[in-house]
């Protein structure tokens, strides 16, 4: 995996110094379509079934979410829903127009995370774009 070496300021002290830390390069985009193709290279399905378990499954995901189970996923992990709302003082009326926002929250399985312990990470050197020569 690339990483990028990137300075921040600690939020909980802005005074302090900056220091540099691991961001992950983002690669780009494997698409629904391209997780089919993959997994129809190791079964019997084609891309074309594949890719639609996978849609119904992304369908079918928020109801079961919105109903405040957790969905479990097997070796993959479990996925539910978070709330983040304001503060009320003891006393007063909560309702739900507290609540600010809701999150996804995804725990990988044991498995899935065992199976990732051999990652290894290469530094992304930069390397500058020549400029853009100019026009005429």
């Amino acid at each position: 995996m690339k990483y990028r070496v990137i300075e921040k300021t600690n939020p909980q002290q802005p005074q302090a110094a900056k220091k540099q830390y691991a961001s992950p390069v983002n690669a780009g985009n494997f698409t629904l379509k391209d997780f089919a193709k993959e997994i129809s290279g190791r079964s019997s399905l084609t891309r074309g079934d594949i890719e639609n378990v996978l849609s119904n499954f992304m369908e079918e995901l928020p109801t079961f979410l919105k109903l405040g189970l957790s969905v479990k996923l097997g070796e993959f992990g479990t996925l539910r829903l978070s709330l983040s709302s304001d503060g009320v003082d003891i006393g007063q009326k909560f309702d739900a127009s507290h609540i600010k926002g809701v999150k996804v929250i995804f725990t990988p399985s044991t498995d899935l995370k065992e199976n990732l312990n051999d990652i290894s990470f290469e530094e992304e050197k930069f390397v500058p774009s020549p400029p853009s020569p100019p026009n005429p």
